[in-house]
């Protein structure tokens, strides 16, 4: 882990849907290497704040810097940040009418230029990874929802993504899924896989995350170190959250 070097960088963003503020004056850096998970409570804007670093969602004001440079606004350039921020949703966003192979060989053919077999060696080298190789030439809905978001993670590995951006992944799984692809999350953070992770599973949170970031209102309330932040939060808002959701 490269100690303090700031991949993500993300200064008094706002944003708002109407008369909503989503974001408001969301202050947050993630170092190289860091997994940071958000967490709160539904409608804090958790989601919101994933998806403008990629601008899945356009900032009223404020500033996203990745890797030093502003997030550009559209064209190529964004092109080019989007291919290096892997993106995993609730739902799996796999080409229904693709093989899995298929869906993980189409970004590394047609944005990195790769051949198809160099394409296919790798992506069969990260369904092996994930565990499904035996998968591959399966389509989406063959699959379990398990499988299939441990897809969606392949495909968006084979960009050799610099960062990685988990939104709520395993809130649309069975609760017997949900563990192979935590699985997956953990080994990735453990080989230094930087990784903002909007998640309601507590368990991740003190096992992989270096910090954790809650999240209420549209505000960052307050972000610490996770034994730190399960043990003794800071603000009666997260005391308030936490005792509702560890009592369980």
């Amino acid at each position: 882990m490269t100690a303090g070097v700031p991949l993500v960088v993300m200064e008094d963003v706002n944003k708002s849907f109407g008369d909503l503020q989503a974001l408001k004056d969301i202050n947050l850096s993630v170092d190289k290497g860091e997994v940071v998970v958000v967490i709160g409570p539904s409608g804090s804007g958790k989601s919101t704040l994933c998806r403008t670093i990629n601008r899945l969602e356009p900032i009223d004001s404020g500033r996203i810097l990745i890797d030093g440079e502003p997030l550009p606004l559209e064209g190529r350039a964004l092109a080019r940040v989007r291919a290096d921020v892997g993106m995993v949703f609730q739902s799996f966003n796999l080409f229904a009418h693709k093989s899995i192979l298929k869906n993980v060989t189409m970004g590394l053919i047609k944005v990195r230029g790769m051949s198809r077999a160099e394409a296919e060696d790798k992506a069969m080298e990260l369904l092996k990874r994930v565990g499904i190789a035996d998968k591959a030439h399966r389509h989406p809905a063959e699959l379990s929802g398990g499988q299939q978001q441990r897809a969606a993670i392949a495909r968006a590995l084979a960009m050799n993504p610099k960062l990685m951006l988990f939104d709520e992944p395993t809130s649309a799984l069975d609760p017997e899924m949900i563990k192979e692809v935590l699985d997956v999350m953990v080994e990735l953070a453990a080989e230094g896989t930087t990784m903002i992770v909007v998640s309601h599973e507590m368990g991740f949170a003190r096992s992989a995350a270096q910090r954790v970031a809650f999240m209420d209102g549209g505000r960052i309330l307050e972000v610490s170190p996770p034994e730190q932040f399960f043990a003794a939060p800071q603000t009666e808002r997260a005391r308030d959250f936490l005792s509702k959701i560890l009592a369980h």
